[in-house]
């Protein structure tokens, strides 16, 4: 009838509701009610008379609950060894590896934009592991194959079905030693049957595992909150292949997306579930009361000292530059599409550059653009699930983003599945245009924009409207952006000023963090082609003048030369 719980200052009460209960615990002396954990409190010096009264009824006095642990959370250690990588991490990002080489089992919990993936690769090259799985969304195996081979070297392979059995050869003889798989292509390349009695729930030692997963000393995550529920397959396929792994690296920077229970299956993947009691003195430590959550300063201070950092950007300013620029190779969904109208531009490019003898005349050009706009428009709707997915961690870290497409279908196509989004294209009239950037940009409290909020007094708190979709023409000159960092590309224009120009929207005054901007490119196709031009005009000085015309006709001519060389 009773439950009486033992903490350091008396006891806590918990019993089905009586009126007459209530009127007896309330001649206790120093009993009150606790409106939080919805039980009645009853002091040390109380202590007597309550378990006396609890003895007359049968009262139960549940074991002692467990001093709360709190401590100072210690600074990240300093990296003190050479790693050979291609390029430097930030102080920040060493501090980082530093902690994870610690730790072995870490989830790297560091806001979006600050580089977790540099973090784990130049962490498992510090470790000199022998073989690496990388799980991680379909859409960014060909972006963990780049990141591999333009941080540090190595190269990767996405895990195929044409590699389906073999792939452990590549690996054996030498040749690579990471490899890249996607979640839902677990079960096929790593599990070997699946033995669950029907009248139960699928548990882990109903899978039995292909004894290839033995050859991985190490296993990056990404996206690790994706194993937020015990339940799935997924995440049991997960569990099961990082068991007795040396270095687990989970990344998200969303670790908590609901409530404390989202925690606990993503520290079981990592093996550190033990630090917090296990899965039941973790439910019952941290995920009580009415909002499922308790003991929470403790829990950060435990993860902090066992197995999870974050940073988020106002903490490493100072390691920032002003602006980064990342590149994001994904493959594209509609490849069959993509590959039919490069092949019909190929065969044209073939027919007619002879005939001109390898000018490229004003005819031939027309017609080429036109093609090329085919190939950059379906390249643009194959990136649409990729891009979705960036906005949408973003987003749900807090951030604000600015995202640029060259044509209006793909905006209308991104805003159908962004309804609360606002855009800005040549389309709209001034006043949406304005009333769009006015929205995006606005004070939450005072209404008065960021660019203007200098004297109001106090602390700029952004709009609810998280996600801005520009047309390049349109957006990318003439208005402020600064209420986010956080720029990308879905499409490419033709020149690098046509770029600088968006960037510029937000890396402008009124900012307050480093701007990072972000390109995303679909692998192997016309992207690739123009980016490489971008990139070199970006880097020559005193760059071409002129009427932009003229300047995209120059693009023009140098793409089909690229193109051709590559393809013909």
């Amino acid at each position: 009838m009773l439950e009486l719980t033992q903490i350091s200052t008396g006891y806590e009460v918990s019993f089905v509701y009586k009126p007459w209960l209530v009127d007896a615990i309330k001649m206790i002396p120093g009993a009150k009610w606790n409106p939080s954990r919805k039980n009645w409190f009853v002091p040390k010096e109380s202590s007597n008379a309550l378990l006396n009264w609890s003895k007359q009824i049968g009262g139960k006095v549940a074991a002692p609950t467990k001093n709360i642990e709190i401590g100072e959370i210690e600074p990240l250690p300093e990296l003190d060894i050479e790693i050979p990588l291609k390029r430097s991490l930030y102080h920040y990002q060493a501090q980082g590896v530093a902690y994870a080489l610690k730790h072995k089992k870490v989830i790297v919990g560091d806001e979006p934009g600050l580089g977790k993936t540099f973090q784990s690769i130049a962490t498992l090259v510090a470790a000199n592991v022998k073989c690496v799985l990388v799980i991680c969304p379909a859409t960014l195996k060909e972006n963990w194959v780049n990141e591999w081979k333009m941080n540090a070297g190595w190269s990767a392979m996405e895990i195929t079905d044409r590699i389906k059995i073999s792939w452990g050869q590549y690996y054996r003889v030498g040749i690579c030693k990471v490899f890249v798989v996607n979640y839902e292509s677990l079960k096929k390349y790593f599990v070997e049957s699946i033995n669950k009695p029907e009248d139960k729930p699928l548990r882990l030692n109903h899978i039995k595992f292909r004894d290839t997963i033995n050859l991985f000393d190490a296993v990056i995550i990404d996206e690790l909150h994706r194993c937020k529920s015990s339940k799935t397959m997924q995440s049991k396929l997960v569990a099961g292949i990082c068991k007795g792994k040396e270095y687990i690296l989970g990344l998200t920077g969303t670790p908590i997306q609901n409530k404390p229970a989202d925690l606990w299956p993503q520290l079981g993947i990592i093996q550190q579930i033990d630090n917090f009691g296990g899965y039941k003195g973790f439910v019952d430590r941290y995920c009580d009361g009415p909002t499922q959550s308790s003991n929470l300063k403790e829990l950060n201070y435990l993860l902090n000292k066992h197995c999870f950092y974050r940073r988020a950007k106002r903490d490493v300013l100072k390691d920032l530059p002003k602006m980064t620029r990342n590149i994001h190779k994904v493959s594209i969904s509609n490849r069959t599409e993509y590959v039919k109208a490069e092949n019909n531009f190929i065969e044209y490019l073939r027919e007619n550059l002879q005939k001109t003898e390898g000018e490229i005349d004003t005819a031939l050009r027309g017609q080429a653009m036109v093609l090329i706009g085919i190939l950059k428009k379906i390249s643009a709707r194959g990136k649409i699930e990729q891009v979705l997915e960036h906005i949408q961690e973003v987003t749900d870290a807090g951030e604000k983003i600015v995202v640029f497409c060259w044509h209006k279908e793909i905006v209308d196509e991104l805003k159908k599945h962004l309804p609360h989004a606002v855009t800005v294209v040549g389309s709209d009239p001034q006043e949406k245009r304005q009333a769009a950037v006015h929205d995006f940009q606005k004070c939450k409290k005072c209404n008065i924009r960021l660019e203007n909020h200098k004297d109001t007094g106090h602390d700029f708190i952004p709009s609810d409207t998280k996600v801005i979709i520009c047309n390049i023409k349109s957006g990318g000159v003439g208005i402020t952006l600064t209420a986010s960092s956080r720029v990308i590309h879905h499409e490419l224009p033709w020149t690098a000023a046509d770029c600088e120009q968006d960037e510029s929207r937000c890396d402008r005054i009124s900012q307050r963090f480093p701007v990072e901007s972000g390109y995303f490119l679909g692998a192997n196709t016309i992207d690739e082609y123009i980016y490489e031009l971008i990139d070199k005009k970006r880097n020559i000085a005193n760059q071409v003048t002129g009427a932009v015309e003229e300047v995209e006709t120059n693009m023009v001519d140098e793409f089909i030369n690229l193109f051709t060389k590559a393809k013909l």
